[in-house]
């Protein structure tokens, strides 16, 4: 009763509850948010001495702020059921440039449009493939008139067979760019080399062959050219090794710069969100020379995401994949690498090695219990071909920039990425073609995946334990502005 919690751990329980709150407003628990204003008055009245009634008050807070900001979004949430199954049409804006799906519909995706005849506001993706415009770019305001149909995972609804009219152009700088960008790694590099290397760079995978999607798929390595965190943590290190040398401040405002531009090329999927907060709150305790603990930033990320758009946490995969394979990265492998000789976390291979195998670990019963597949090679693809993103990614960029700005030298110039890319499709094809190394149907249950979870975080608490008693943490007091 009388002892004393590091802020770390006050911010743990509140951004926890927060996440437990948006939670039970999904599944309909009903919970007074009115709470708030005396919990937080509980939390001023105790925050001083950081005893366990601040914890106790934290938790009330958190669980208030996240079921009241759930329920609004279960209210907007209801008027997609509401007016599910009738033809409707809708208006919005087009997040994204559209392609042709398999039944060669124009496909794109919707967020927060309007229905016309009412001007009822929804909030929420919605995704739409049909007939009618012959392009849609990413900003156009386009008109769709469809049925609107119930849709699993990071989509709220769905219309199909849709008659598409664009209502207004919004040409951007950064779309105009990007495409131009498309044309020239696509004059400078062969398929499927052009498009996979579009892939690693900013998530562009729509494009790519089917065949080669399937490669990929079966060995372990789309989230390679499904872009996430890894790619922002790219640049963000070639922009501090740039800067070393400089003064912080400067460090600070490319880092800061480079994310925001990454934003704008890139969208906002789950995993880049994630990621970009993820990055902002390390670069900004950097900053001002304070240490976050990882478990800390990965719960404080999550509420932070889950608060802005309570959606994440009800249905987006992505949103679930991108924090497990963190944990995993940031959590799992440090202390794996700390009980291995100094020799051995040096090495760059084993270092990706042992990355890749805790990200797989912790992804696996998820990725078991929603889609019952797993790759047998995951592990050999990564070590392979994940040590050469960072090239990859450079080279490509030199490839398209070539293509967009000096064509007749591009062929001279891309040659370095046509030979490191082929390399990386080279080894995937080759591993997918062993026999057995893609099992389906092989799925957990709930109940098998929450065993597994749990028996990994006693393991973490068990190794973390025995590594600060072997450092001597125990008998060293952390200092009070400790975060």
């Amino acid at each position: 009763m009388m002892h004393r919690f590091k802020r770390a751990t006050l911010v743990f329980w509140l951004c926890l509850s927060i996440l437990l709150g948006v939670g039970l407003a999904h599944k309909g628990v009903l919970i007074d948010s009115s709470w708030w204003w005396l919990a937080g008055l509980g939390v001023l009245l105790t925050v001083k001495h950081q005893r366990i009634w601040c914890v106790l008050w934290l938790i009330v807070l958190g669980l208030s702020l996240g079921w009241w900001r759930g329920s609004l979004y279960m209210v907007k949430l209801a008027d997609f059921q509401n007016l599910s199954g009738q033809k409707i049409t809708i208006v919005g804006s087009a997040i994204g440039d559209a392609v042709y799906d398999n039944n060669k519909q124009l496909a794109f995706d919707v967020v927060n449009p309007h229905v016309e005849k009412t001007g009822q506001q929804l909030t929420g993706k919605v995704g739409v493939s049909g007939f009618g415009a012959n392009a849609v770019y990413v900003g156009d305001e386009v008109r769709v008139t469809a049925s609107l149909r119930p849709a699993r995972g990071s989509y709220q609804a769905r219309m199909s067979y849709a008659q598409i009219a664009i209502a207004e152009q919004h040409p951007s700088l950064v779309s105009d760019l990007r495409r131009k960008f498309t044309a020239g790694m696509q004059s400078a590099l062969p398929e499927p080399v052009a498009s996979f290397g579009m892939g690693l760079l900013v998530g562009q995978r729509n494009t790519l062959p089917a065949e080669t999607s399937t490669a990929l798929l079966m060995v372990g390595l789309t989230h390679i050219i499904a872009v996430s965190g890894y790619n922002l943590t790219i640049l963000l290190r070639a922009s501090r090794k740039i800067l070393a040398k400089r003064s912080k401040r400067q460090a600070t405002l490319l880092s800061l710069a480079l994310i925001g531009v990454f934003l704008l090329f890139t969208g906002s999927s789950p995993s880049i969100v994630r990621a970009a907060v993820v990055s902002v709150l390390s670069i900004a305790a950097g900053y001002y020379g304070r240490d976050i603990k990882p478990i800390v930033l990965i719960v404080l990320a999550a509420a932070i995401t889950a608060y802005v758009n309570p959606f994440y946490v009800w249905s987006d995969i992505g949103w679930y994949l991108s924090f497990l394979a963190f944990f995993g990265v940031m959590v799992l492998a440090p202390m794996l690498m700390s009980r291995l000789s100094q020799r051995v976390r040096n090495s760059v291979i084993a270092t990706i090695a042992i990355e890749s195998l805790c990200a797989e670990l912790m992804a696996v019963p998820y990725i078991l219990h929603i889609f019952g597949q797993m790759s047998f090679v995951a592990l050999v693809s990564n070590v392979l071909i994940t040590a050469f993103i960072p090239l990859g990614m450079l080279l490509a960029l030199v490839a398209g920039l070539a293509g967009m700005l000096v064509p007749a030298f591009a062929g001279w110039l891309a040659w370095p990425a046509q030979f490191v890319l082929t390399y990386m499709l080279d080894i995937a094809s080759l591993l997918s073609r062993i026999p057995h190394v893609f099992v389906e149907n092989l799925a957990f249950s709930l109940l098998q995946m929450m065993v597994f979870y749990g028996a990994v975080a006693a393991i973490c608490a068990v190794m973390y334990r025995k590594i600060r008693f072997v450092l001597g943490l125990h008998k060293i007091p952390s200092p009070p502005d400790q975060i």
